[in-house]
């Protein structure tokens, strides 16, 4: 069963990051989806078919309810 991930989620991936922390949070989905690193702030963008298959489990779930790109209300 495919693991159901969305904007601001904090997800841990299989894989660690350079730094050594492998929790990432979601900053933007599409085709490719975004991914900020927890401990030093570096962003990487992954196609989705492929963070699909990295990711291990959502850590926390986000709360980008109704919140633009930029974490501003519309």
């Amino acid at each position: 069963m495919p693991i159901s991930f969305g904007l601001g989620d904090v997800v841990r991936m299989k894989k660690p990051h350079a730094c050594g922390e492998n929790r990432w949070q979601i900053i933007r989905m599409g085709m490719d989806i975004r991914i900020k690193c927890h401990r030093c702030g570096h962003s990487v963008l992954i196609p989705r078919a492929k963070f699909e298959r990295l990711v291990r489990a959502i850590v926390e779930k986000g709360g980008a309810g109704d919140e633009g790109q930029n974490g501003l209300p519309h």
